[in-house]
């Protein structure tokens, strides 16, 4: 499981895409994101969660986080 900014995700394989593709699990948002290696995949998901930091921000709202992870 991938961790960044008090996130988690989970993470599965597609054989047919040959990528890795996971979820943010500690949203209520839909947070997801990609990579063709393990390292793309754990940049793509920081990316991910600092962008919806960023949009949330634009957006004058908090970030959305599940009651126990906050």
């Amino acid at each position: 499981m991938l961790n960044h900014g008090g996130y988690r995700a989970a993470v599965s394989y597609d054989y047919d895409a040959g990528v890795f593709h996971g979820d943010v699990i500690d949203t209520r948002d839909v947070i997801t994101f990609q990579g063709a290696s393990v390292a793309e995949l754990r940049q793509a998901f920081r990316d991910s969660v600092d962008e919806y930091h960023k949009v949330c921000s634009e957006r004058g709202r908090s970030p959305d986080k599940k009651a126990s992870a906050r």
